[in-house]
């Protein structure tokens, strides 16, 4: 009997992609593990196993002895607190060692190139490059040696073996340079390569790891949305601070304004307006009574409500989606795969040509067999080093994020960026994305004349005392019309209804078409055709009228943004299909979708409905990017291709997002799909470049052409070629903040 779960833990200690396949690697060889899946760039692994063989203590424990770490409280707000620490003390600590390497190296380096000869030369730079390799850079040194006890290898091991021997050649040349000398050739040092490659490559991982802690946890973001603590109420006594992990099923718990809801539940008792927009979607504010339903996550604005408990913190619709989206991140995309195959090859393949080239140099050396052996074997690992490699992506990506950041667009996600040239399809959320995403006062149409500006006045100063989010539209309207505050009296409302007052012994009415005729306001017989009127209509109407007749009636609306037709129009005629999805309902779909020139659109799309309706698109064979901003969008935002969050939305769409756009302009997102397409065109380039070195400079290191011109690579050439490869590299990501990037095309 088995107990099979899927579980998404952070681990701390991988440097490279190579890094990432042997985790793999190791936890997939521990008995009980079924599946797992390492994503290197959100240093996670999504981990299937047995829960009856398997303790995360004993993967933990295993990953530890080749110098892993896995985070696995069971606490998520602990766990997440232990990552978020560890992530800023490894930059910190990369940070301070690549300051100080660079400031050791850089004498090094110039002693090594221009003053060899000077006095003490050699025992200047050992004592310079001490602290710069086993100081500094201990760091691969450890990883190294973890990687041997577990008989594998990384880039942390070539970094080791090249920079280790080139300084123990180093020492020993320094040490009995006469050994050298008695057989007529120079004591070489290289001490600048050991430091120099050291420097190098603690800077492109200061880059990296820079570019990764602007990409914040999206986890943590959806766990900030459940409140630590609440308030229960417990035979007719208030109980505060109360964790919220101890909340059980039934309890009822105590809602104030302002507060976001801990757990799922049905109201008991009050009522209120709920801001559910990062659920369902919808931009205007739920109003909630006894017997309605209520999420956790969503935010009570200004009533109270006390609600009983239907769904403790780990079962609610939040933790769903949490679930979901830690899934989703966790899983790789084909490409990273490739990346993966490649780069744990990588390093065993160069290792193993240092050896062959020392053992050909041993049998066919002849009488400087030795000699050669050791300096082509030291070559090919110097030159080998993959500091081209380790730049490759984080100055494309940290180049790419600061030229989006002109254009109000973050680049977070070079594997995605992979995929966007290929986008032919863009789903569009409605709801902040496509509109404005809060309600605004369409229009006024005025039943009587207002000529003095009495009835707004009058209007205003009652609207001004309501709590429906409807008034707030109303209030900010009249308020840039100067209308002013006058004195009424006897207000009252009448929930789910209106708002009814006094002025001059007339009294008004404020509220949906059923308050006015119960209010005996209008005659029944205005239901039938009013209400067709404001079914078919994708606006709600608001009325506003006296005990004797109609005064005014207001419509609301969610406008539609500017930009979002011109950004649409953009997008097909590149050939991209365009959809919509929304939580509202249809009408309100079609008129926007209406206005747009759009005809695929779904109306009334639950959260997971919209990640399953980007899977079917998927399914067709459709790269697809999505564009949302709240937390209902999280789920499809996670399973799309290209994932493009509004930056006006909720943290958790920023964080699941893989661009986001800073900025309500929908022109961007061509704009973003344009600069995603250059960024990983560098990357591309990048890694081809740094790829093509190797294979040209490893066999002339190897000795080549000595054969044919008696022609040996310097290990100090080797060096510098190394560097000049890692500067040609962060070149070419530096022109992409040189080039123009065009806000309206593709």
């Amino acid at each position: 009997m088995s107990e099979t779960v899927k579980k998404t833990f952070s681990i701390a200690g991988m440097s490279c992609a190579s890094c990432a396949a042997s985790v793999e690697k190791i936890l997939g060889d521990h008995a009980g593990v079924s599946n797992v899946q390492v994503n290197f760039p959100n240093s996670s692994a999504l981990i299937e196993f047995d829960k009856l063989m398997v303790q995360p203590d004993s993967l933990k424990s295993k990953l530890n002895t080749v110098g892993y770490d896995l985070f696995i409280d069971d606490d998520t707000n602990t766990m997440q607190q232990q990552v978020e620490d560890y992530k800023n003390n490894e930059l910190n600590e990369v940070y301070s060692n690549t300051i100080y390497a660079l400031i050791f190296t850089l004498p090094i380096v110039v002693i090594g190139m221009f003053f060899m000869d000077m006095p003490y030369a050699n025992w200047i730079m050992l004592a310079l490059s001490v602290p710069v390799v086993f100081v500094f850079g201990k760091r691969f040194y450890i990883s190294a040696y973890g990687q041997l006890k577990n008989k594998s290898a990384n880039m942390d091991s070539l970094v080791a073996i090249s920079t280790g021997i080139a300084f123990a050649f180093s020492l020993f040349n320094t040490l009995f340079p006469e050994y050298w000398l008695a057989r007529g050739l120079e004591a070489h040092v290289y001490f600048e390569a050991a430091a120099a490659i050291i420097a190098f490559i603690l800077l492109g991982k200061y880059l990296e790891e820079k570019a990764k802690s602007n990409t914040s946890s999206a986890i943590k973001s959806l766990i900030g949305l459940q409140p630590k603590t609440v308030s229960l109420k417990r035979n007719n006594a208030i109980i505060e601070n109360v964790p919220v992990n101890e909340v059980n099923k039934g309890d009822v718990i105590i809602i104030k304004p302002g507060e976001r809801l801990p757990v799922d539940g049905i109201v008991k008792e009050g009522s209120s307006f709920i801001d559910e927009s990062m659920i369902s979607g919808e931009s205007i504010p739920v109003e909630v009574s006894a017997g309605s339903q209520v999420y956790a996550g969503t935010i009570n604005q200004k009533g109270s409500f006390n609600f009983v408990v239907e769904k403790k913190a780990g079962e609610t619709i939040l933790a769903q989606i949490i679930k979901m989206v830690q899934e989703a991140q966790g899983s790789k995309a084909p490409v990273q795969k490739i990346v993966d195959k490649v780069a744990s090859i990588f390093v065993p393949v160069v290792i193993v040509i240092a050896i062959v080239t020392f053992t050909t140099w041993m049998i066919l050396g002849g009488e400087q067999a030795f000699t050669h052996a050791l300096l082509t074997s030291v070559t090919v690992l110097v030159i080998a080093c993959p500091c081209a490699l380790g730049l490759a992506t984080p100055t494309a990506i940290m180049v790419g994020i600061g030229k989006g950041a002109e254009h109000n667009i973050l680049i977070k996600d070079a594997i995605s960026l992979e995929l966007a040239y290929k986008v032919d399809a863009v789903v569009l959320d409605k709801t902040g994305t496509i509109t404005e995403g809060k309600p605004c006062l369409d229009s006024i149409s005025w039943h009587v004349d207002d000529d003095t500006g009495a009835l707004k006045n009058i209007l205003f100063s009652i609207e001004s005392l309501s709590e429906h989010p409807l008034a707030d539209a109303i209030v900010s309207h009249l308020k840039n019309l100067q209308a002013v505050l006058i004195d009424i009296e006897n207000t009252e409302s009448v929930v789910g209804r209106g708002i009814t007052s006094q002025h001059n012994g007339m009294q008004y009415f404020v509220g949906n078409l059923n308050y006015l005729i119960e209010s005996d306001v209008l005659p029944a017989s205005a239901l039938s055709d009013d209400e067709i009127n404001k079914k078919q209509s994708a606006k709600t109407l608001i009325y506003f009228a006296n005990e004797h007749q109609l005064l005014a009636t207001i419509s609301i609306t969610d406008k539609i943004k500017p930009s979002s037709k011109n950004a649409i129009n953009i997008l097909k005629n590149r050939g991209i299909k365009v959809y919509m999805l929304t939580g509202d309902n249809a009408n309100v779909a079609a008129d926007v979708a209406s206005q747009l020139g759009l005809t695929a659109y779904k109306a009334g799309a639950l959260p997971i409905e919209k990640a399953d309706f980007i899977k079917k698109l998927q399914d067709q064979g459709a790269v697809v990017a999505m564009a949302g901003d709240g937390i209902n969008d999280s789920q499809a935002l996670a399973q799309a291709d290209l994932s493009i969050a509004m930056g006006r939305g909720s943290d958790i769409a920023i964080d699941v997002a893989k661009l986001t756009l800073i900025t309500s302009d929908l022109n961007s997102i061509p704009a973003a799909l344009n600069l995603s397409h250059r960024t990983v065109s560098t990357i591309k380039q990048n890694l081809f470049w740094a790829f093509i070195y190797n294979l040209v400079g490893i066999p002339l290191a190897a000795g080549m052409l000595y054969s044919s011109y008696g022609i040996l690579l310097n290990p100090m050439i080797a060096a510098a070629a190394m560097a000049f490869s890692s500067v040609s590299v962060v070149l070419n990501s530096l022109r992409l903040k040189w080039q123009p990037l065009d806000l309206k095309s593709i």
